[in-house]
C-alpha cells in the first residue's frame, strides 16, 4: 500500500484565543455528495462548550452558515453536558443516525461523568434535515428504563458513553446496527470501581440495534469486553470495529500504563465469530509477523475501503509511552483482513511532530472517512498543545483536514 499527503488545510478555524475545534464531515445519504459537518470547541480537558452542524451539497466545496447546538443545560441536579459524536448512514435502510453521550455532573467536574454518562440517538430519514425519532438508547425489557438503561449500568452508579470520533458503527451483513461504546465497571457494592488505579477505567462492548417498524431501533447489547488491569491500568477504551475476510469481528481498543509506566503501551484487540455479541481473548494488538508495537493511551479508527482493504489511523511510538503521550506520528496502515494484524510495512506516517511543535503535541481526537468523489483518504483532527500543555494559548487549535491519497 503506498500513502501520499495530497494537502493539509483549516477545516473549521478556532474562534479565538484558548479555544480549540474538534469534529468532522460526514456523508448524509448512502449515496451521494450530501455532507453534514460536526464541529465542537473547547478549552478544558472533556469538556465542550458547545457544537455546531452545517450542511453542503456538493462535497464540501460550501457550506452553510452553521446552526449552533449547546453541548450544556441547565437541571436542578447540576450542570447538563452533551459530547456529540458524528453520524452514520445505514446502508441498507439510507437513514442517517447520531449518537451522543449526556449526563448530569453535580458539580461539573469531567471525573463525574464515570457515573453520570448515558447514550442518546436520533434518526433522520431526510439526510440529516429533520429527525424523525430522538430518544435514550434503553435496552428492550422491563427491567431497563432511563436510569437503568442496559444490563449493569445504572446512572449514578457507573456509566455508558463514546470515547471519541473513531468509535465508528457498523452495518452486519443482517442489517443489524452495531455500535461499538465503553462503559465503567461496578465493584462488589454497586459503584464506580477503577481497579488499575489510572485516570480512569473501563470495559468495552457492542450496542445491537434492530430496526423496527416505526423507524426506532430495538437494543441489546454484547457481553462486556474486559482488560487486566495488571496489563493495562485505564482497562479498555474507545473500541473501533471491523468485519474480516471470514466474517469474524475485529475490535480495537486503547488501553493505558497511565500510572504504570514499567507496563508496555499497547493497542489491544479482541475477536468475535459470532457477531459481536461473545469475544474472544483480549491480547495486545500486533504486526502481522507476531511483534507487538508501541501506542500511546488514543483514540484510533479501523477504516474499511472500498477495494475491500481494511485500513487503520492511529499513533504508532518509537518508544515505550507515558501514558497518553507522546500522540505522534499520526499514522495510516492495512489491516490483514484474514488475521486481524497490522501490516507492517504499510504503516506510513501523514504528520509528525515539527521543529517548531511542543513535545507535548496531540495528533489525536481525529475522524477518517472516503471522497466520494476522489477516492482520497480524509482526515480531520485538532493539533492541540503545538505549543506546550503549559502555555496560556495551550488549547487554540484549528479543525485541520488532511487528504491522502491511497493506492
Amino acid at each position: 500500500m503506498n500513502i501520499e499527503v495530497i494537502s493539509s488545510k483549516v477545516f473549521v478555524p478556532s474562534p479565538g484565543s484558548g479555544v480549540g475545534v474538534m469534529g468532522g464531515s460526514y456523508y448524509t445519504t448512502a449515496a451521494g455528495l450530501e455532507l453534514v459537518s460536526v464541529h465542537s470547541h473547547t478549552s478544558r480537558s472533556d469538556t465542550v462548550e458547545v457544537a455546531y452542524l452545517r450542511r453542503s451539497e456538493d462535497n464540501g466545496r460550501s457550506w452553510s452558515e452553521a446552526e449552533e447546538w449547546s453541548m450544556r443545560f441547565e437541571d436542578s441536579g447540576g450542570m447538563g453536558r452533551r459530547h456529540v459524536r458524528g453520524g452514520y448512514v445505514d446502508p441498507p435502510t439510507g437513514r442517517y443516525i447520531q449518537v451522543w453521550s449526556e449526563g448530569v455532573l453535580p458539580t461539573d467536574d469531567p471525573l463525574e461523568g464515570m457515573r453520570q454518562w448515558k447514550l442518546h440517538y436520533a434518526v433522520s430519514e431526510d439526510g440529516g434535515r429533520t429527525r424523525t425519532v430522538e430518544e435514550q438508547i434503553i435496552c428492550e425489557g422491563e427491567s431497563f428504563d432511563a436510569e437503568h438503561p442496559l444490563p449493569g449500568v445504572t446512572v449514578g452508579k457507573n456509566c455508558v458513553m463514546i470515547g471519541d470520533l473513531g468509535q465508528v458503527p457498523l452495518t452486519r451483513s443482517d442489517g443489524v446496527l452495531l455500535m461499538p461504546v465503553q462503559s465503567t465497571p461496578t465493584g462488589p457494592d454497586g459503584e464506580y470501581y477503577n481497579p488499575g488505579a489510572g485516570y480512569t477505567y473501563t470495559d468495552c462492548l457492542l450496542l445491537v440495534g434492530r430496526w423496527a417498524a416505526d423507524g426506532r431501533l430495538n437494543w441489546s447489547c454484547s457481553e462486556r469486553v474486559c482488560g487486566d488491569p495488571e496489563r493495562t491500568s485505564r482497562g479498555l477504551v474507545e473500541p473501533t470495529i471491523a468485519e474480516l475476510a471470514d466474517g469474524r469481528l475485529l475490535m480495537v481498543m486503547r488501553g493505558s500504563n497511565d500510572v504504570r509506566h514499567e507496563l508496555p503501551g499497547y493497542k489491544w484487540m479482541a475477536l468475535s465469530a459470532d457477531g459481536g455479541q461473545t469475544w474472544g481473548a483480549v491480547e495486545p494488538w500486533t504486526y502481522a509477523d507476531g511483534e507487538a508495537f508501541f501506542s500511546p493511551s488514543a483514540c484510533s479508527q479501523l477504516i474499511p475501503w472500498a477495494d475491500g482493504r481494511l485500513l487503520w489511523a492511529g499513533n504508532i511510538s518509537a518508544a515505550n509511552p507515558l501514558g497518553n503521550r507522546p500522540r505522534y506520528p499520526l499514522v495510516v496502515g492495512e489491516v490483514d483482513r484474514a488475521s486481524g494484524l497490522l501490516i507492517r510495512e504499510s504503516v506510513q506516517a501523514v504528520d509528525d511532530r515539527q521543529a517548531d511543535d511542543d513535545e507535548m503535541l496531540t495528533l489525536s481526537n481525529f475522524y477518517a472517512r472516503d471522497d466520494r468523489e476522489t477516492g482520497e483518504l480524509l482526515l480531520h483532527y485538532p493539533r492541540f498543545f503545538a505549543r506546550g500543555y503549559e502555555a496560556q494559548e495551550r488549547w487554540t487549535t484549528d479543525l485541520s483536514l488532511t487528504r491522502v491519497a491511497i493506492s
